[in-house]
């Protein structure tokens, strides 16, 4: 019995094709909808998580600040010793400085970042080299001119076809050797919200005497063990750091640290809320298309009033019109939530890709779509199903 309702439910949308596809826009732009705000709000988040990941897992990063003692001392490399050395869970802990210059190779000139640091730092930052090697111990111990450049800097400055290894780069007034080309990391990767592409990473030590002249510090950074707890690592971090700027119990701190596992989670938290915001609103369009299911539905029962009593009459059971034309109302809704999950598809896509951030594909969120689409038509199919199985089948009859 159901095939042959199924049949009869797919004779009648085809009869009124024109009248069906219009019908079911409500619920193809109300899944639409849904899936590409889901969609698009996950490649965000993953887009987000991947530019606080490539400043390191499990890693603060400590940076002095103002206080109204004026304006905050700096940190030095003996603060960093301290912090590897006395407080246990600790991996990696590293400083850096920076500072702006010309890059300049064979006539090619680029205004571009120069950033000291050392192995331990690249490290913790999760900073990979695409072509070459890192420092060796030599040359950040004794502040050797070497470099590893991003990749908008090679692009920048150096032809296409061939290696800037070995390649002699001045900075400034500063000559350095290319030993690496660092891999892409983003504009996101960095704490000063610069493009982590766009730099020059030469040993602390050298940018330092070269480029600051000075050996202060203008953060460090710690990455810890995830067997030890983050909260328990930070305030012995704190303590140490506050024992030694010899801060009185009631000083506030002159640093500030920063989390990179809380940013991510804040951030994850945040945009998961939005996009269940934004979907939401978008879902209020799956509820306007229902209305117009139900619509079309009562007037199809005004219209078939003869042949629902004819039906009755020659011995068809109330049930049986009513799952005719709830059948009907199911098979219009999963029509137009599968065409809102193909539009839905290209639409996330296109949008992906103006937006720059990843396609992130949700089987759950497309079946839940479409589920939830039948279930519309379950739900406001009913009232104009039932009303047809109640009829009287004499005064169907006499209908005109």
């Amino acid at each position: 019995m159901f095939g042959a309702t199924l049949l009869l439910a797919f004779r009648e949308i085809r009869r009124h094709l024109l009248r069906s596809f219009l019908t079911t826009l409500g619920i193809v732009i109300g899944v639409a909808a849904v899936i590409t705000m889901v969609t698009l709000g996950r490649g965000v988040t993953a887009s987000v998580q991947e530019d606080i990941s490539s400043l390191g897992s499990n890693v603060f990063i400590v940076f002095p600040v103002r206080t109204d003692r004026g304006p905050g001392r700096p940190f030095d490399g003996d603060d960093v010793e301290a912090v590897a050395s006395q407080i246990a869970g600790v991996e990696e802990a590293a400083g850096s400085v920076s500072a702006n210059a010309t890059a300049i190779y064979n006539g090619q000139n680029w205004s571009t970042s120069v950033q000291g640091a050392n192995n331990a730092f690249l490290r913790g930052q999760s900073i990979e080299v695409d072509a070459g090697r890192t420092f060796t111990e030599t040359e950040e111990t004794a502040g050797k001119s070497v470099c590893l450049i991003g990749t908008k800097v090679r692009a920048a400055i150096f032809p296409i076809s061939s290696s800037p290894l070995g390649e002699n780069l001045r900075l400034g007034d500063v000559s350095c050797t290319v030993i690496g080309v660092l891999k892409e990391r983003g504009q996101g990767a960095s704490i000063n919200n610069q493009d982590s592409d766009d730099v020059v990473i030469m040993p602390l030590k050298t940018v330092q005497r070269r480029f600051t002249g000075s050996t202060d510090l203008q953060y460090f950074i710690v990455k810890y063990s995830s067997a030890y707890s983050s909260t328990g690592i930070q305030n012995a971090l704190i303590d140490l750091l506050r024992e030694r700027r010899v801060l009185q119990g009631g000083q506030d701190n002159d640093f500030d640290i920063i989390d990179t596992a809380q940013v991510n989670d804040a951030i994850s938290s945040a945009t998961g809320a939005l996009t269940a915001m934004v979907a939401a609103i978008a879902g209020i369009s799956l509820m306007v298309g229902g209305i117009g299911i139900m619509n079309i539905m009562l007037v199809s029962v005004t219209e078939r009033t003869r042949e629902i009593g004819i039906r009755l009459a020659i011995g068809a059971l109330a049930r049986e019109v009513q799952l005719q034309f709830l059948t009907e109302a199911v098979v219009l809704c999963c029509f137009g939530g599968m065409i809102g999950i193909g539009l839905a598809f290209v639409l996330s896509i296109s949008l992906a890709q103006v937006l720059d951030v990843p396609y992130v594909f949700d089987p759950a969120v497309n079946a839940i779509s479409f589920l939830f689409s039948a279930l519309m038509g379950i739900a406001f199919g009913y009232y104009p199903a039932r009303r047809a199985s109640r009829l009287d089948p004499i005064d169907a009859l006499r209908h005109e």
